[in-house]
């Protein structure tokens, strides 16, 4: 097993990635792949390839495709299993500062019981990144907390260059301050066009996601938004304020939303439903909205409000509690 340090010189001699090729290919032909430990010269690694190197991507939990693969072990986590904790994300955090150059990233920490001091410190770390354009992190089922969301936050807001972002942060125990600090840190990144945001199965209610929501307006470019509230506590006010919030959000061309289990009721789908009708480029539109308690006559007002969606071209509406969905093409 190569240390970090032959790692690192190693990757440093392979050739510069084409523009016109995938990373994962261009990784797969040119690149050996490497079982590192993650110890303390994991940092001289990383410094010794920033100058070769503008795409990463990290796969921990579901297989591996990139530049390097980790062996984050028992031994680094005190006999605890698999799952790198604070303390691993912390270090990843410390390594990938170094790449000041990253245009592409790439991190699948799911599961691992990263709390708020490991997110902070991958957000510290990618802060120095504001070459990145293209982001995808998923801290799914983690422990970070509102603290850990702040700390994200702070860091994307520093990524003022971001067109495409992936941030999946699933059952995390986000809450209002949490929230409103992912959605200060949105309203900085003016330059997205492509964002996915699954906050799925947190804490936010409905006074937060109308601040929430708001961050959106903000990004003018934004063309594509995938946007998973399901299982909050968005209720009716919720669903309209979002909604207003993103009849402003006027080049928008293509819309998923999931609202399921959030009790929105009829209400909530008026006040969603209107606000979307107002969405001139609209084209491409998927609502989640099972077990909402939406009733007949809200089903009713969610067909006539969206049937003043005249540039509409692919809609699916999901509405039953079983997944039986609906499609228009």
């Amino acid at each position: 097993m190569q240390n970090s340090n032959e790692v690192g010189q190693s990757l440093a001699k392979s050739p510069e990635v084409s523009d016109n090729e995938p990373f994962q290919e261009f990784a797969q032909k040119q690149i050996k792949m490497f079982r590192i430990l993650f110890t303390e010269d994991m940092k001289s690694c990383f410094q010794q390839c920033t100058d070769q190197f503008n795409n990463a991507y990290f796969l921990y939990n579901y297989g591996y495709y990139g530049c390097c693969q980790f062996d984050l072990g028992p031994e680094m986590m005190g006999g605890s299993g698999d799952q790198i904790g604070d303390k691993g994300a912390s270090g990843l955090g410390i390594a990938l500062a170094n790449c000041i150059n990253l245009s592409n990233l790439a991190l699948f920490l799911i599961d691992n019981k990263i709390g708020a001091q490991g997110a902070s410190g991958l957000g510290s770390a990618l802060a120095n990144c504001t070459n990145l354009s293209n982001l995808t992190l998923h801290l799914s089922r983690n422990e970070i907390g509102d603290q850990g969301a702040l700390g994200l936050g702070f860091a994307l807001a520093n990524c003022t260059n971001l067109s495409n972002l992936a941030l999946y942060l699933i059952r995390n125990k986000i809450n209002a301050q949490g929230a409103l600090g992912l959605g200060s840190a949105l309203a900085n990144c003016t330059n997205l066009s492509n964002l996915t945001l699954n906050l799925n199965s947190n804490e936010i209610c409905e006074q937060i996601v109308q601040n929430f929501g708001s961050a959106f307006t903000n990004c003018t470019s934004l063309s594509s938004l995938t946007l998973n509230l399901n299982e909050n506590k968005i209720g009716a006010q919720g669903a309209s304020g979002l909604g207003s919030a993103l009849a402003n959000c006027t080049n928008l061309s293509n819309l998923t939303l999931y609202l399921s289990r959030n009790e929105i009721g009829e209400q909530g789908v008026l006040g969603l439903s209107s606000a979307l009708a107002n969405c001139a480029n609209l084209s491409n539109l998927t609502l989640y909205l099972s077990e909402n308690k939406i009733g007949a006559q809200g089903a009713s007002i969610l067909g006539s409000n969206l049937a003043n969606c005249t540039n509409l071209s692919n809609l699916t509406l999901y509405l039953s509690s079983f997944n039986l969905f609906i499609a228009f093409f």
